[in-house]
């Protein structure tokens, strides 16, 4: 589309773009902070039943103590229980959900042989070393309710998938800066929200809520900062997208070390990136959008503050972008009304990525792409964890470790392109989940290294997917791709615990699946075409002939149409 033309007159990345693009970045900050908020959120510290009546003496092996928090740091379930003695003279047996009083003990002694009567747990005492408050502690989700509190990321993640279909959608139908307004102003809203809600069920819906506009956003910014940067920078700054929300994983790592309240912690994530709402409501609509809906005007508008804001003194006819035949036609001109298609108002769906065999195969492979980059990311996320060590400080280098590898990512694919970046990041991953099955279990640090390869192949390709998808499709259904993909992303990660728990199958299981379909998916890749150095797409014509090789006798002339306008696209690509 000769669109892609603006940003070679008025700068890939000047000025008046990167104001925009660090500010919808700073916003994605909030999207990571909101993923992984119930990190802490809903963190299970240790805990005993509480014994009835007034404790004067405590038992635990060979330790003594007259407090329950005095003993708890220590306790661990499944090693025996605790002993305790109370005013009233009773003995009672305390483990984490049932106590036992000893029927006539004779002496107070850890071990005892007589008869027990044996209840459930009715109150809970909880070690506040690490935890001080969570909503773990607040509404007793343990034992019987623990599965509530295992609910909650596995709710949140559904909420994602269901926000990143519907505002992606959405986001072609309205504009993609209405979207950003919404989403923005209803993150803070429901996070603040969240914080205050009195109960669990009120807590749950809220977060749903939260997940369906944290979603939302970032599935909009991405085509947002796609569609105002040029060729020469849309690398770099679709692929920084992800750094900043690595940054928020960071972010809730440092407040849930400093903070240890959950609804204070929560107050906090919620307004650290408010400032973002004060000029949001600035933020123009998008040059591609405005011309796939034929607002002319509003273009015209939009390409002379963009020209004033970088200094630039050419200032560009709306005229200049359109089809020659169009207007030849007459039909496009700018005293026509400012809303009229440039297209049919034909209501497009989900249907259009399966539009003919082609398409459908292109998106059935972008579509596993998305789904293994993201159980990948999670299956290894979660098996760090058992590298021990502060949890705060593992989940700081868990969103730190993230960065080098979508510098890595960047510079390939300029380089070699996006293909040859994707596939190889797959293939990667897949024979460093192989080779760690095959590691001895003596030799824990090359585990370690294989395990931290495999993710950072991992992110490489999850990363450089959002761009592929934005270039492999047309405006007019970008964002729908773009959210369909994330749904498939959030698929992944809502299938990802599952995954995990079949280490009690096998303990290289999980590696197993992820590896196989890692380099399956990294071989159907190789198939995809290859987009670096091409210009956008507009129709869905020019997004299909992507990759053909233009041939001199044409089977239809809708084809020759397509393969007519690539090669003008990519002229002006190289202007």
């Amino acid at each position: 589309m000769t669109v892609e033309r603006i940003f070679d007159e008025l700068g890939h990345f000047s000025r008046y773009q990167a104001c925009l693009y660090f500010a919808a970045v700073f916003q994605a900050i909030a999207c990571g902070i909101h993923y992984l908020a119930s990190v802490f959120l809903v963190e299970t510290p240790n805990f005993v039943c509480a014994g009835p009546g007034n404790i004067t003496d405590i038992l635990y092996g060979n330790l003594t103590g007259s407090s329950l928090t005095d003993i708890l740091p220590v306790f661990k379930s499944g090693t025996g229980p605790l002993v305790v003695r109370t005013v009233e003279g009773e003995q009672w047996e305390l483990s984490r959900c049932s106590c036992a009083l000893r029927i006539n003990p004779q002496d107070f002694t850890y071990d005892f042989d007589g008869k027990k009567t044996v209840k459930a747990c009715e109150d809970f005492v909880y070690d506040h070393t690490e935890v001080y408050q969570s909503i773990v502690t607040d509404w007793d989700l343990v034992c019987e309710s623990e599965w509530l509190a295992k609910l909650c990321q596995p709710s949140f993640m559904l909420g994602v998938l269901i926000g990143a279909l519907v505002f992606g959608d959405i986001a072609d139908r309205v504009g993609r800066v209405k979207i950003l307004m919404i989403t923005s102003v209803c993150q803070f809203v429901l996070g603040v929200a969240v914080a205050f809600s009195g109960n669990y069920y009120f807590f749950m819906v809220l977060r749903f809520l939260l997940a369906m506009v944290s979603s939302g956003y970032l599935v909009v910014v991405f085509v947002y900062v796609t569609e105002f940067t040029g060729i020469k920078v849309r690398t770099w700054t679709s692929m920084h997208v992800h750094a900043a929300f690595a940054v928020g994983i960071m972010v809730v790592a440092l407040t849930g070390y400093l903070v240890r309240f959950w609804w204070i912690y929560q107050i906090i994530l919620s307004t650290c990136t408010s400032p973002f709402l004060f000029f949001c409501w600035k933020f123009p609509e998008t040059p591609f959008y405005l011309m796939a809906k034929g607002r002319y005007k509003d273009t015209q508008t939009l390409l002379d503050t963009i020209a004033r804001v970088n200094g630039i003194e050419s200032r560009m006819n709306v005229e200049e972008l359109l089809e020659q035949e169009e207007k030849e036609n007459g039909r496009l001109l700018l005293e026509e009304s400012n809303e009229k298609p440039m297209q049919s108002e034909k209501k497009l769906s989900i249907l259009d990525l399966f539009r003919s065999w082609r398409m459908a195969g292109r998106t059935c492979t972008v579509w596993a792409i998305w789904f293994i980059g993201s159980l990948g990311y999670y299956v290894f996320s979660l098996g760090s964890v058992n590298l021990g060590g502060n949890q705060y400080i593992n989940l700081f280098l868990v969103g730190a470790v993230e960065l080098p590898s979508y510098l890595v990512g960047c510079f390939a694919m300029d380089r070699i392109g996006r293909k040859k970046t994707c596939a190889p990041a797959l293939l990667l991953a897949g024979v460093a989940c192989m080779l760690i099955i095959v590691v001895p279990p003596d030799i824990e640090i090359l585990a370690i290294v294989l395990s931290m390869t495999g993710k950072f192949a991992i992110a490489i390709a999850f990363g450089l997917i959002y761009l592929y998808t934005c270039e492999l499709y047309p405006t007019i259904i970008r964002s729908l791709a773009v959210g369909s993909g994330s749904m498939m992303c959030r698929v992944g990660s809502v299938v990802a615990p599952f995954c995990v728990y079949l280490s009690h199958v096998w303990v290289y299981l999980p590696q197993l699946i992820v590896g196989i379909l890692a380099f399956i998916i990294g071989v159907l890749t190789l198939l995809l075409p290859e987009t670096l150095g091409k210009p956008l797409t507009s129709t869905l014509e020019e997004a299909e002939a992507l990759g053909r090789e233009p041939s001199k006798k044409s089977s239809a002339p809708g084809d020759k149409d397509a393969e007519d306008g690539l090669e003008m696209n990519q002229h002006y690509a190289k202007a």
